[in-house]
């Protein structure tokens, strides 16, 4: 620019270079207005429809009070009104507050007076639990729902109606699932949630259409169903896994990606031979391959001619920071290698936050768009988990020479045995390629020795297996002092499991305080 001209309206070009999921999924709706947006059983809802319903909603919400940053507590199972929800807050830049309905009182309780919403909405079977911690719903997601909506004003149609919306205001809270203490609110951005859209359609082939049946409480469904809408893809609504209904909706279309999580590889293996199914093409199917056993990783993708997914995500960061590796149809890897993701930093680091060398096992560190804005009214956990302008992930690593990630485990769940470190995870890794084991999980037990041991809960498919069997399977494999020093059989519904499917360690750990002991010796 030469000397002297006139400088432009600075603020004008930063409004221009903004957005929001909001106005994005407005745009397009004008686009795909006939195009299918939601399924639910019988039902289905166009994108223009969708569009006016939210714009009504949204409209409502303003009527009573709800504005800008104020939270919205959501407490439904999987349904057409809980996508509605989200995009209505948005409009009006509130925060969708996404309740588990799985939680106990307390939690539940706690999860409220955390996020003190101005308004709850909920599915009636909810609403004596409300009512028993004190915050009834304001609307139900039935009857009164679609008398609300039915009695609203049209929206303001373009794309410019509405409040404008910064791009770092909150979009939805998510709670973690995580495996001990409270839940903590996770506020992912608007900001963020573009970004994890753009991230799926550049790593992963976001889904042109999607079944979201895992709850929408949580960033798998959540996340994949929200980028589909953005996308103009179909997003077909479940209640939960039922395992007839998902075969059925991948005879019916092709769904570039099935979410298939640890705690029902199995069942729906056997529910897809049972059936015969012939699904239509399937891009990509799983999560959290590590969690599943090796041969049901190999007989899931044969089935569904389709790679599983080998990822590393959270609901912290979306699916960075690893993604875009798979497991090939028909195979039951040794190792499962993460590739990072193109569009975040990754650091793997020690306690001091100095970078470990590869090789070594350290702490994830990362730093990205898609990356949430923190925990909810938790300033001890922010303060733990960004550090030197870093999120750190809670997780360990192993990079490897030719630049991979190897998943090692959660810090939390290292075994300090007679100084040693013992990673659970490892040993689990060389369990779970026995075709004998359905699924396994290593904990530590107090040892008057060695501070604290390695052991195995593992369910067997075969009873013929023993302890020595299952401990022989590690032995030669890792060090001598990593070896598990007992095994406890049960059976595969006995792992208790948190509502994304992660086995609860710390439970498997008090079943250790009782009478368990050892089989198979």
């Amino acid at each position: 620019m030469p000397a002297g001209a006139p400088q432009p309206q600075l603020a004008e070009i930063g409004r221009a270079g903004r957005t929001d999921v909001s106005r994005l999924f407005a745009a397009t709706a004008q686009r795909c207005r006939d195009r299918t947006a939601l399924v639910d059983g019988d039902r289905s809802l166009s994108y223009g429809a969708l569009d006016e319903r939210t714009g009504r909603l949204a409209q409502a919400l303003r009527e009573r009070g709800i504005g800008r940053g104020d939270r919205i507590a959501l407490l439904a199972r999987n349904c057409i009104p809980y996508i509605e929800v989200e995009l209505a807050a948005a409009r009006i830049g509130a925060i969708s507050v996404n309740l588990n309905w799985r939680s106990s009182r307390a939690e539940l309780a706690h999860c409220l007076d955390l996020t003190s919403p101005g308004l709850i909405v909920a599915a009636a079977e909810f609403a004596s639990v409300l009512d028993d911690v004190g915050r009834p719903a304001a609307l139900d997601t039935g009857d009164g729902y679609e008398r609300t909506l039915s009695a609203a004003p049209a929206p303001a149609s373009g794309l410019g109606a509405g409040p404008e919306v910064d791009p770092e205001d909150g979009m939805v809270i998510i709670f973690t699932s995580g495996t001990t203490g409270l839940p903590k609110g996770a506020l992912i951005s608007h900001r963020a949630m573009v970004a994890r859209t753009l991230i799926y359609a550049a790593e992963l082939r976001v889904p042109d259409t999607f079944v979201a049946w895992s709850p929408l409480f949580h960033m798998g469904a959540n996340d994949f169903a929200l980028a589909t809408l953005l996308r103009g893809g179909r997003v077909v609504v479940m209640d939960g896994y039922r395992p007839d209904d998902i075969i059925r909706a991948i005879e019916t279309w092709p769904v570039h990606y099935l979410q298939a999580i640890p705690g029902m590889v199995e069942d729906f293996v056997r529910r897809l031979k049972a059936a015969a199914a012939k699904p239509k093409p399937i891009g990509m199917v799983g999560a959290m391959a590590d969690l599943v056993p090796r041969p049901l990783l190999a007989e899931i993708t044969t089935l569904l001619d389709a790679p599983y997914v080998n990822t590393f995500g959270a609901t912290e960061t979306g699916i960075p920071p690893a993604t875009a590796n798979f497991v090939p149809i028909g195979e039951a890897p040794a190792s499962l290698p993460k590739r990072q993701n193109r569009f975040c930093e990754v650091r793997l680091v020690d306690a001091d936050d100095n970078d470990v060398p590869d090789g070594e096992p350290g702490e994830l560190a990362i730093r990205g768009p898609s990356l949430f804005s923190g925990y909810w009214a938790n300033p001890e956990a922010n303060e733990e988990a960004f550090r030197n302008g870093w999120f750190h992930m809670g997780d360990v690593f192993r990079r490897t020479p030719d630049g991979l990630l190897d998943f090692v485990d959660r810090v939390k769940y290292m075994i300090k045995s007679g100084g040693e470190n013992v990673y659970p995870a490892e040993i689990e890794r060389h369990v779970m390629v026995d075709a004998r084991i359905v699924d396994a999980a290593v904990v530590r037990r107090p040892d008057e020795r060695w501070g604290e041991v390695p052991v195995v809960f593992a369910a067997r498919g075969d009873d013929r297996l023993t302890e020595d069997e299952v401990i022989d399977m590690c032995r030669g494999r890792i060090a001598n002092f990593k070896l598990p020093k007992a095994v406890y059989f049960i059976a595969p519904d006995e792992f208790p499991r948190s509502t994304s499917g992660k086995i609860q360690r710390h439970l498997l750990e008090d079943r250790l305080k009782t009478a368990f002991s050892p089989q198979g010796r």
